[in-house]
């Protein structure tokens, strides 16, 4: 998870202050459909959000996080140095400016109301208030504007995530029935209200329970509404003049970039190198928006390095988790002031667009396995092919669905062999799938030995080479044909760990860091020190002569 909060501190305080305003509004919209069931319901969870957002310390989260997120986000939009933005952004910055607008009406007859004026601002208060008016629509546009600015925040920030990509239709599902049940709560409970006020014997309790404003004060709520208003608009054209100011100042004068082998811009001085690839329409990846939070936008600066001014602990830090070189810098962070050439990491096709944030590649930490038949050359020399891939499949068909069972998938397949991937949510997890399916794969292997021996054929003996360590999960390949895969220095040691268990005669050999991720601590004397290709030190491996207890000697051994 750390990588959801890699940035600046902006970009950390401003996704903490936005995931605040989003339970806020979910748990305050899900409050609101409880109209659609019974008014008790409604208001006895207003009650109970009402203890934390009434609270001192409720009150200084909820508004605090407000604040924050709208200075934030203003002052970003102040220091753009273009508003050229991909569709997503510049709606989510639309809707956010809209938000304001339509929410100071409803805090200044609802929350300030209630602490200065007394009144009793219960849902009712507000369902009377709004039903029938131009105000109820203006309020209902301002539910689906705040939850669709949170849901696209949401998305793009939680995008790269496997887990969030397996759910979006669930989610997307959720995202439309949050607000259609809060609309619907709105209408049912409004139009009861309206029903019970319209009835003369009804109308005086409303009024004396919501302690409903006389006229007097609905002029002063809404002559402070208008302040606000005014007060906002002004902080807008502030905004607006020093973006206004800013660009102004960088069109005065320009730099030339050049994007090796064959595009040259001129720009003006002050932007990002991301966003002079914006303004001057040149195709630049960029998954997390321009934010800093990946490294899709990196580039290679190959003339006017020393003219740049050094990373910041963020940039230097996501750099340094992808090996990047010295010489190697994000678009959305730097500014050259000097004339630079860069070389684009990730280049467009010839249409000017880049693959999906799929295919860039995600890493994660997990278990997985090499599997190898053994005397397999051997054992089909002179047979049919057909009856050589008859042998296979039935082999595969009987020691895969240990491997599903757990959760994990088989990568490719080898021949006589594959490589098998635990896809969890925590190397733990992995770990432990993987050592279950290792065993349910020896269970499965003497299944199918019994069924060989009754057809008078000699038994299949295997071994596996289990590791656990950070790979990379991608679409690699030519585009429209990269099927997903993984690669990395784990990949490549889990298959040297199987090529030795032939040498140590076993039927598996599970590295250290795998079993420690499980939860088990092997004693050393019961380790073999492995030396691999590849590896600048002995990779400690548990041999396992017969893994088809293997939970039982691992109780063993832990005891």
């Amino acid at each position: 998870m750390k990588d959801l909060w890699r940035g600046d501190w902006p970009t950390r305080l401003r996704i903490a202050s936005g995931l605040v305003l989003f339970i806020y509004a979910l748990t305050h919209f899900l409050n609101i459909g409880l109209g659609l069931f019974s008014p008790g319901w409604l208001e006895t969870a207003q009650d109970w959000r009402q203890v934390v957002t009434r609270s001192w310390p409720g009150t200084m989260l909820i508004y605090g996080a407000f604040l924050t997120h709208l200075t934030l986000a203003l002052v970003k939009l102040a220091r753009r140095g273009t508003l050229r933005m991909p569709v997503w952004e510049a709606l989510q910055i639309s809707l956010g400016v809209v938000i304001p607008i339509l929410l100071i009406a409803h805090l200044i007859h609802t929350r300030t109301a209630h602490e200065i004026f007394d009144l009793n601002d219960r849902m009712g208060y507000i369902m009377l208030l709004l039903w029938g008016s131009a105000d109820g629509w203006k309020q209902s546009l301002l539910l689906l504007v705040v939850w669709l600015h949170g849901c696209i925040g949401l998305h793009f920030w939680l995008r790269s995530k496997a887990w969030w990509r397996r759910s979006q239709p669930l989610l997307v599902g959720l995202a439309v029935l949050v607000p259609a049940f809060a609309l619907a709560g709105f209408l049912v409970e409004g139009r009861r209200i309206q029903a019970a006020f319209a009835d003369p014997d009804q109308q005086e309790t409303l009024l004396t329970l919501f302690n409903f404003p006389d006229q007097s004060t609905f002029v002063t709520l809404i002559s402070w509404t208008n302040r606000l208003g005014w007060a906002f608009g002004a902080i807008m054209i502030a905004v607006a003049f020093g973006y206004g100011v800013r660009y102004l100042r960088a069109r005065r004068r320009s730099v030339t970039i050049r994007y090796a082998p064959d595009i040259t811009i001129n720009a003006p001085r002050g932007l990002t190198l991301l966003e002079m690839s914006r303004l001057r329409g040149v195709p630049h990846a960029s998954l997390c928006g321009g934010r800093g939070r990946c490294t899709t936008c990196r580039v290679v600066i190959e003339k006017g390095a020393e003219h740049l001014h050094p990373p910041s602990e963020a940039e230097a830090k996501s750099l340094a988790a992808v090996g990047a070189e010295a010489n190697t810098r994000l678009a959305c962070q730097i500014c050259p002031m000097d004339p630079t050439t860069v070389f684009r990491v990730f280049q467009p096709d010839g249409k000017g667009k880049f693959r999906s944030h799929a295919s860039q590649g995600e890493e994660k930490e997990l278990a997985l396995l090499f599997l190898d038949m053994r005397g397999f050359t051997a054992r089909t020399t002179g047979q049919l092919p057909y009856d050589v891939v008859f042998l296979l499949n039935r082999f595969f068909d009987a020691i895969v669905p240990p491997i599903n069972a757990q959760g994990g998938t088989v990568d490719k397949y080898l021949g006589d062999g594959f490589l098998a991937l635990f896809e969890t949510s925590s190397p733990s997890l992995s770990a432990r799938a993987a050592l279950r399916a290792i065993e349910g794969i020896a269970q499965a292997l003497d299944t199918f030995n019994e069924t060989l021996a009754r057809e008078g054929q000699s038994p299949v003996s295997i071994g596996i080479g289990a590791h656990l360590g950070d790979v990379v999960l991608g679409e690699i390949g030519a585009a429209g044909q990269a099927p997903r895969t993984l690669i990395g220095d784990t990949v490549n040691t889990a298959s040297r760990i199987e090529g030795v268990t032939k040498e140590y005669k076993v039927q598996a050999l599970i590295s250290v860091p795998l079993l420690h991720a499980a939860g088990h601590q092997v004693a050393p004397h019961h380790l073999t020190a492995l030396e691999l290709r590849g590896l600048s030190s002995p990779l400690l491996a548990w041999p396992v002569h017969e893994a088809s207890d293997l939970s039982g000697l691992l109780t063993d051994l832990d005891a």
